[in-house]
Parts: structure tokens; C-alpha cells; sequence
């Protein structure tokens, strides 16, 4: 037997289980019980959810990821140069690309293939480039294939290029007829005869979620609305710290017009354009109905230099920058970054309520201590005597740094935690001893490799993870989360991480969606049907449940929203045989209707995945209707690795 699927949690045959669900005297439920997590790994932002189709289109570097004409290729005879001009385009944006020819006729350009590929479709495309050069002729911007040049769509656009000054040019793209496939280019040509001509933040959109300007991809936002959830814990992650070099993410540097965002290099092996920026973010809460956790950076860079940790004085500037970073968020339109925001078409304020200081701060040398020492407590009472009502949370996921102890609005602690099945079940009692005054967010959570044959461990973080989710992980994960719910009086909420992956350049896997240029070949994983399910059916309290059995193979939790309406939530792992269940909710009688939806896969082993260009999903769902029987008893069975929810 495949170690992935091994067990140390001893396979049962299970018998009759027996459910008395209460009316009353559990806890309120936490309004965010499951939300979203996201940071750009795997080209989740630049070439993912971030709707840009140019890739490179500033030529946006850094001493640690330089400048680069990848993936431009030249058009004719022309010969491509990156440049810093004397007149640039911004401060932000220096290096531009030339494109000069030695010819006195013809047509020359560049070209771009996009993030590995470029959907057409019958849309409308919008796009923009700035030009800098004398030049009197006309333009050229096309879409065509790669493969073939077929030419799909192809626009002239008078040349308003002027010597000593940048100039944008705007345009639309509507092609008649889809492409066969996402081997297609963008195009801009222009007569050889203007000699040289230099371009910058050549830019391309299709349609976005909610027709937002510098918006989303629908495909992968639609992806997001359907998990139902009711948070999203910005801008990360690791993405929010920087790496070696000394980088964090800057939020007065992702705000704007486009041409004054530098971009930065990301900690996940490429440079961030910083198009998807805080306004972006905030406007992402919007569109999803959901209410944003923002992180703000707390003077700890990855890795163990020297160097990766900021005294006491070096960090208070960066305290102060937060605070600037909240006004801009929620300060009056009158004060300093409130007009601001005003400026950039935001008069009123966003809606904030949690702020997290760092992240993984219990990770890497000196990192605890001096979080718990200095770094935390300065963020705290700083952030708490401007804003006192927002919720403060730690990042090192347990209480050696806390906050508002005795207090109406004590700190609560963001747990993280990446594991296998065996591991995640064992852990379905964890939060029932946590502390109930400094509540916890569960920011990252994701089953990330199999079992071990006989022992409960933790991941090897030196061997490899699993490509894709498997339906028992994700049955693990339903099992952890049940867990949780149980605990909503201390509970805030959860996210799996990461959240997207771009199956053309990626860092990290499994992840709970991937994609790619083509919108057909977005990805839900196995995880993500569990969520979905789990996420959209919640209650407001938690509610009591008497049995005459033990959790195992079965785990299980039920709520009421209102009298008579119960949800009950239930996953079963590991067992024999098939799982039978009684279950007498308080105050109902027979007749009464229920609706049953379980969720299944062919195996333990299973997952969705991309075969041959076409998605794979193997999870099915089942919905029935049931009637209860004599005394409002109502009965069904579940299958092992069956994660199932019952409503009233």
C-alpha cells in the first residue's frame, strides 16, 4: 500500500452512530469562518488574477531581478534595446525598450506572447502604450497567432510620438472570431523609416470581473466568489516581507497611475509589476463582498542574515508607516492620506477591522524573540492608540506575543499549518484547549504531502509535495476545519494556502486553484469543492450533539441559524465499511424535510488535474432530499472519505 495513503490512524468498521443535536447552548459563530488567502507565489498575481496580458510591459527590475527583454522578440529587422533615456517615462518606470532598424523600408516592431499565451476571443480588448521619438506615421497593434499569424484582430492608430516627451496611445481591440487556442501574440509595428523610437508599459486587458479598470480575470474571480467566503488576508504571506535583499512590499508604491509603480522583486523568484496594489486589494474585498485582513510588514526580511532583523529605532519609522498606511484606509477625506485616497477616486473610507503585524514571525533566527521582545508591542500599542477598535493579530500563531490582555479587544494570533491526512485528523480536538481570550485566524492551512506509514508526522519540508491536492487531504482538511467550527467562540477564521498557481511557472504546490492562459483549463482542486461546500452552508451557533459513539472514522459538528434550521457537518476518514447515521434534531417531527449533499471521489488517491488540455474534476456531488422518520429521526449512510452536510 502507497505510503500516500497509509495509516497509523487504525482503519474501524463502523457501527450505528446515534446524534442528538440540541436547539441551544453552543456559541455564536464567527461571521467570517471561511475566507480567502492571498500573496503572489506561482504567478498568481503577474500572469494569474491580475487581468495584464503583457508580460514584462515596463521592464521593471532590480539589482535582484534586473531589467529584461524576455519574452519580447523584435519584428523585422528590428534590433531591441533595453534603455534609460534622458527624459524617462517616471522616476518609477527608467528603462524603456528601443526599437530602431537599419532599413529605409518596411515594417518593423516588437512583439509579446503574452504569460505563456494570449486568450482571444470576440471581446473587446483595451489597451495603451507610450512612445517617445519623432515618428508622424501610423502605428500598427494587432492580435495574431503564433503558429500560423493569422491575424485576428488589427487596428491602425495615428502616431502622436513627439521628440523629448512621452506620449501614450490608447486603443481597443475587437477580434471577429476566437483563436483555436492561446498560442497568440501581441503585435506593434510601425514604419522603419521613423529610424528609432523608444516604448514603455505596453499594456493589453480583456474584459475584467465587474468591468474594473486594472482588474481580474472573471474566470479566476468567479473561482473565488463560489467558495463563499467572508475574508481575505492581504497582501501575504511571504510576498509582504522581502527576501535577502531587502525589499518588503511597500503600499505607497503599488498606489496610483501605473506609471508610478516601481514594482518590486517579489520573494518568490520574479519581479512584482505592483499593478495589483492596496487600492486593487481593497477594491478585490468589494467586488467579493468579503472583509480584507491586511498584514503590514514589522522590520523581519526572510532568511538569517545578520542584517534580517531591525532594532528597536531602525523599526520606528516602519510603525509610523503603517499608521500612514490606515489612514489612507480609513482616515477622514481631510487628513493627510485620506485626501489621498480622495485624489484617487476613494472619498469615503474602506471598511477595516483586523490588522495583522508580520507574518511567520515565529520563523527564522531572533524572529520570536524579538517579536515578543519589541517588534509586536510596538505595532500594538501604537496601532491600538490610533484606531482602538480594530482587532490586532499576531503572527507567530501562539501567545509568547500578545495584547489588550483584560481588555474589551484582546490581540487574537494567526496559526498557520501545512501537514498530511493522518496529521490533520489527529488535530480535529486542537482548538478545543486554545485559549478563548486572544482568539485565533487560521491564515494558512493545506495538506501538502501524504502519510507515513505507521506514525502521525509532520511534513518533511525536505522532500517534495504533492502536485496536485488528493481527495484525502482534502478530506483531512474538512475533518481540521470541522474542528474549528466546533470552536467558533475562539475561532475567526480559515484559508487554505496557497490560493492560485500558474501551471507554467510555479513555486509551490499543492494549491487550492490552478490555471492557465486558457480560462477552460482553470482548475478547482479537491480541496476547493470542500471549501465550497463547507464555506456556503454555515450557521450562526454552534449547537451540542450527544452520541453514543467517539469521533472516528466519523467527525462531526452541527449549528442552528434559526429555530428549526439546522446544518449539520460531518467526514468521514478511514473506515471499512459503510457509516450509518441517526440523527434527532431538537424540536422536529416527522415529515420534516432535510437536504443531504455529499461529496465523493473514486479514491483516497484521487485528484483533479489537466490531462491532454482538458480538465479532470473526479469529485462528485450528491444532493438528496430526505424526509425525517418516526420521532424526527432522520437516517442515511456515508461512505469512507465522504465529507457530507445536512440542512433543515
Amino acid at each position: 500500500m502507497s505510503c500516500l495513503l497509509s495509516f497509523v490512524l487504525l482503519a474501524r468498521i463502523a457501527s450505528a452512530i446515534n446524534l442528538n443535536v440540541s436547539a441551544t447552548g453552543g456559541n455564536a459563530s464567527s461571521p467570517l469562518t471561511y475566507g480567502l488567502m492571498f500573496e503572489d507565489i506561482n504567478h498568481s498575481g503577474d500572469g494569474g488574477i491580475y487581468a495584464e496580458l503583457i508580460q514584462n510591459r515596463a521592464f521593471q527590475g532590480s539589482l535582484e531581478y534586473p531589467s529584461t527583454l524576455t519574452p519580447w522578440v523584435s519584428v523585422g529587422d528590428a534590433v531591441l534595446t533595453l534603455q534609460n533615456t534622458s527624459v524617462p517615462l517616471s522616476n518609477s518606470l527608467p528603462t524603456s525598450i528601443n526599437v530602431a532598424s537599419n532599413s529605409t523600408n518596411g515594417t518593423i516592431g516588437l512583439l509579446n506572447p503574452g504569460w505563456w499565451g494570449i486568450d482571444v476571443k470576440p471581446q473587446k480588448y483595451t489597451g495603451s502604450f507610450w512612445a517617445l521619438g519623432s515618428y508622424k506615421g501610423k502605428f500598427t497593434v494587432k492580435l495574431q497567432s503564433d503558429l500560423t499569424e493569422e491575424v485576428f484582430a488589427s487596428l491602425d492608430i495615428p502616431s502622436s510620438a513627439t521628440p523629448g516627451k512621452w506620449v501614450e496611445h490608447k486603443f481597443e481591440l475587437e477580434p471577429r472570431i476566437a483563436a483555436p487556442n492561446i498560442n497568440n501574440t501581441f503585435v506593434l509595428e510601425f514604419d522603419c523609416k521613423a529610424g528609432s523610437l523608444n516604448f514603455n508599459l505596453i499594456s493589453l486587458f480583456p474584459p475584467t470581473y465587474n468591468n474594473r479598470p486594472n482588474g481580474n480575470r472573471p474566470d479566476l474571480m468567479e473561482a473565488l466568489k463560489d467558495l463563499g467566503g467572508s475574508f481575505f488576508r492581504i497582501p501575504g504571506g511571504n510576498n509582504i516581507e522581502g527576501d535577502v535583499y531587502h525589499y518588503p512590499w511597500l503600499w505607497n508604491e503599488t498606489i496610483g497611475p501605473l506609471t508610478e509603480r516601481p514594482g518590486r522583486p517579489g520573494t518568490w523568484g520574479y519581479q512584482n509589476t505592483d499593478g495589483l496594489g492596496l487600492v486593487e486589494y481593497l477594491n478585490w474585498c468589494t467586488d467579493l463582498s468579503v472583509t480584507p485582513i491586511l498584514a503590514v510588514w514589522d522590520g523581519m526580511y526572510l532568511g538569517n542574515e545578520a542584517d534580517h532583523i531591525l532594532t528597536a529605532s531602525e523599526l520606528e519609522p516602519w510603525v509610523q508607516y503603517a499608521l500612514d498606511e490606515l489612514e489612507f484606509i480609513l482616515g477622514p477625506s481631510h487628513s493627510t492620506h485620506g485626501a489621498l485616497r480622495t485624489q484617487l477616486g476613494h472619498p469615503e473610507p474602506w471598511e477595516l477591522k483586523y490588522v495583522e503585524i508580520g507574518n511567520e514571525d515565529d520563523l527564522y533566527d531572533n524572529g520570536p524573540e524579538t517579536y515578543s521582545a519589541y517588534r509586536f508591542s510596538m505595532f500594538y500599542e501604537a496601532i491600538s492608540a490610533a484606531y482602538p477598535d480594530l482587532i490586532i493579530v499576531s503572527s507567530t500563531g501562539d501567545y509568547t506575543a500578545v495584547g489588550g490582555t483584560n481588555t474589551s479587544n484582546p490581540s487574537a494570533t494567526d496559526y498557520h499549518t501545512y501537514t498530511r491526512p493522518d496529521y490533520f485528523v489527529s488535530q480535529f480536538g486542537h482548538f478545543d484547549t486554545v485559549s478563548r481570550q486572544h482568539r485565533s485566524l487560521i491564515g494558512e492551512y493545506a495538506c501538502i504531502q501524504g502519510n507515513v506509514y505507521n506514525q502521525v508526522v509532520g511534513v518533511d519540508w525536505d522532500a517534495p509535495k504533492l502536485p496536485w491536492t488528493l481527495w484525502v487531504g482534502s478530506v483531512s482538511e474538512a475533518i481540521f476545519s470541522l474542528g474549528a467550527e466546533r470552536n467558533s467562540d475562539t475561532i475567526i477564521g480559515m484559508s487554505y494556502a496557497p490560493g492560485f498557481q500558474n501551471l507554467n511557472s510555479y513555486e509551490w504546490a499543492p494549491d487550492l486553484i490552478a490555471f492557465t492562459a486558457d480560462p477552460s483549463q482553470t482548475i478547482k482542486s479537491t480541496s476547493h469543492h470542500v471549501i465550497e461546500l463547507l464555506s456556503n452552508n454555515r450557521y450562526n451557533a454552534t449547537v451540542p450533539v450527544t452520541s453514543d459513539s467517539d469521533f472516528g472514522p466519523a467527525y462531526w459538528v452541527a449549528g442552528v441559524s434559526e429555530p428549526g434550521h439546522y446544518t449539520f457537518k460531518t467526514a468521514i476518514y478511514n473506515s471499512t465499511s459503510t457509516v450509518p447515521f441517526s440523527i434527532s434534531f431538537e424540536g422536529l417531527s416527522e415529515g420534516v424535510k432535510g437536504t443531504l449533499s455529499v461529496l465523493s471521489a473514486p479514491d483516497g488517491l484521487s485528484s483533479n488535474t489537466l490531462e491532454n488540455g482538458v480538465v479532470s474534476d473526479v469529485v462528485r456531488k450528491n444532493v438528496t432530499t430526505l424526509a425525517a422518520g418516526s420521532g424526527g429521526v432522520f437516517e442515511f449512510e456515508l461512505d469512507n472519505y465522504d465529507v457530507a452536510v445536512l440542512t433543515t
